[in-house]
């Protein structure tokens, strides 16, 4: 184990200014960590917390390379960053987690489906098409999801094709066809591993998506599933960490099906939407925890302090502008409930603009509070 982690010559580069970028600072704060970010304009959420802040771009060789070059270990809080770049970084010795090669990989859908196969990892029935009109040859795989194979965030760059009819309106670019799941549930794991070889899972959470946006609007947890599927939903985790010999924190998404069956869906080589909770709800954060895992410190005890709720906070539809909050001092008032604003000054429909997490020792407590809090703030301008 390394023990110099800490102190004003150790320096964390983060490529991504975001809200993950702005909770793991708020976790270093506690050990001496220095984190330095890079991110696009001076409002990014990290700007004014970091150690350092450089405006630059992370998709830009140039820029990578010149921020990575004083750091000793280099994370992302967004996979979409110049991966050539971590790659020259890594062979100058710098210490890049999750590893170049792993982000590549995690970059491109398709690459994550062939790996799930060539491993053995369950997942839904696929086609990779280069072209929309690629999509005919795999009628028989209709109704499908059709994601784009790179960019794709957040909901974007994902359509369904139910019918020949729709393909018209797909994606003319390579993309994943993916079988329609019909499942139960939407699950995820966080796991976390360091460079000993040392990884950990959290307990699985449910989410519960919005129909229209395709965005987690509410994530309970513990997830309420039968212990066999937690257990094997931790192992399937587990499995994937380690094939990749990643270091640092990984999410897996699950689809349940009403078979009772476990399809990984996508993973995410950061901390996660779906973690948000563990800040207030487990004994160690997902921030933390990744913290841990690329400094090599032994990694965190990752069981529920207590059950809680998750509401991702977006902007309210119809305003943009000036962020203003409506109700906070309403839902304030409530036991148990703890808003985490992502300091972002401009609000427009749809943003992500914050988390609230709703603790209490019965989680069906916690969930009957989640909405009314749900109705009763929102960020307008």
């Amino acid at each position: 184990m390394n023990s110099l982690w800490y102190g004003n010559t150790f320096k964390i580069g983060v490529l991504g200014g975001g809200q993950l970028g702005r909770m793991l600072i708020q976790e270093a704060i506690n050990y001496d960590v220095h984190i330095c970010c890079m991110d696009s304009g001076q409002d990014a959420p990290c700007a004014k917390l970091a150690s350092e802040y450089v405006d630059g771009d992370i998709q830009n060789y140039d820029d990578v390379m010149r921020f990575g070059e004083n750091k000793d270990v280099i994370t992302v809080e967004i996979e979409h960053v110049n991966v050539k770049a971590l790659k020259e970084l890594e062979k100058k010795g710098k210490k890049v987690y999750p590893q170049p090669h792993i982000l590549e990989m995690i970059q491109d859908k398709g690459k994550q489906k062939e790996f799930y196969t060539q491993n053995n990892i369950p997942t839904a029935p696929y086609a990779l098409i280069n072209q929309s009109s690629d999509i005919k040859e795999h009628h028989s795989l209709l109704p499908v999801m059709q994601k784009l194979r790179t960019g794709g965030y957040d909901g974007k760059g994902v359509t369904p094709i139910k019918t020949e009819k729709d393909i018209q309106s797909g994606f003319n670019a390579p993309s994943v066809l993916e079988s329609f799941v019909d499942f139960e549930k939407e699950l995820s794991v966080i796991v976390a591993r360091n460079e000993a070889g040392e990884s950990k899972t959290f307990p699985a959470v449910e989410c519960e998506f919005s129909p229209s946006l395709n965005l987690v609007e509410f994530l309970f947890a513990p997830a309420n599933i039968q212990k066999e599927i937690e257990l094997e939903a931790r192992k399937i985790a587990v499995n994937i960490i380690n094939k990749l010999e990643m270091v640092g924190i990984l999410a897996v998404e699950f689809f349940l099906t009403k078979e009772g069956k476990l399809l990984v869906n996508e993973i995410a080589p950061r901390p996660h939407n779906s973690g948000h909770h563990t800040i207030e709800c487990n004994y160690t954060s997902q921030f933390e925890q990744h913290l841990r895992a690329i400094l090599n410190l032994p990694l965190g005890n990752t069981e529920i302090l207590v059950p809680g709720v998750m509401i991702n906070i977006l902007g309210s539809e119809g305003y943009e502008g000036y962020t203003r909050y409506e109700g906070m001092e309403k839902i304030m008032a409530w036991k148990g409930v703890f808003p985490h604003m992502y300091g972002k000054a401009q609000t427009k429909s749809n943003r992500k603009m914050g988390h609230i997490t709703i603790v209490d020792s019965k989680l069906e407590n916690a969930i009957e509070k989640a909405r009314k809090v749900k109705e009763s703030f929102r960020i307008i301008a």
